[in-house]
């Protein structure tokens, strides 16, 4: 697919591989950007208001915004309460567990369920970290085909899904050992078994729960990755509280502003 430097390009780019020096480092910064190549690199755009866009440029612009975004998302997560403090992403009790919830708040053991949904969280927490590498890994395959469908995309939540399909496979590998490790502290899996087998045994129980805790607490971290970056990616296609804050997401994405 060929890509001509006069198409008009419109704004998306917000999440993705952390490119940031935070994580990586200049040389590495480095390295991925030359991993994508350029159709026409010493090619311009029409002159606007913004000046002359390069397809360099333009591509250095998109890992930019991808990395910015990402880089917010995982730090936003990782802290403490960056899970259970967002009603967006917070982890609650598996559904089909409700009926557990709800049989021990109603005999005076809410605290309990409220320090288990905590360590739910907290295991989230700790497992998002080690989301960056995946995604910069995932950056570094990106072709120029890739890119410029994000760019003249019209989902606004493109690049999400570019990286929804290229790494929940790795992240959850990465991420569920970290997860049972997490639930293991205090002895939260084997309380949780023995809390599903007690409920399961019950006469009138007629809805088993067989919910894997690991694997639910898992997908609800990678989920909530998710929710937080589709939230970075559009804050970049709309410009809000200064999102392009460096010299190339300005000239970039306001070029392509002009184009519309």
């Amino acid at each position: 697919m060929q890509y001509n430097t006069h198409m008009k390009i419109s704004p998306l780019l917000a999440l993705g591989v952390v490119t940031l020096p935070l994580f990586l480092g200049c040389e590495t910064v480095s390295q991925i950007a030359s991993s994508i190549p350029n159709t026409t690199a010493g090619a311009t755009s029409p002159s606007t208001t913004t000046g002359s866009v390069t397809q360099t440029e333009a591509v250095t612009g998109i890992k930019q915004a991808l990395g910015n975004g990402l880089n917010n998302s995982i730090n936003a997560l990782s802290i403490k309460d960056g899970f259970l403090g967002n009603a967006a992403v917070k982890i609650l009790m598996p559904q089909e567990a409700q009926q557990v919830e709800k049989a021990l708040r109603s005999v005076g053991m809410g605290s309990l369920v409220d320090n288990f949904v905590t360590s739910l969280n907290r295991a989230a927490e700790s497992a998002v970290k080690e989301a960056a590498p995946v995604f910069v890994n995932s950056l570094s395959q990106m072709t120029v085909t890739d890119a410029f469908n994000i760019l003249l995309g019209t989902q606004q939540d493109a690049a999400t899904t570019f990286f929804k399909r290229t790494t929940s496979t790795t992240l959850t590998s990465k991420f569920s050992p970290i997860v049972e490790s997490a639930l293991g502290k205090n002895n939260v899996s084997t309380y949780w078994t023995q809390l599903t087998s007690a409920y399961n045994n019950l006469p009138l129980t007629s809805n088993k729960v067989t919910t894997d805790l690991n694997a639910y607490v898992t997908q609800k971290a990678i989920n909530g990755l998710f929710v937080k970056v589709a939230e970075e990616e559009l804050k970049i296609r709309q410009n809000i509280a200064g999102s392009r804050n460096t010299g190339v997401l300005q000239k970039v994405f306001g070029w392509v502003d002009n184009q519309k």
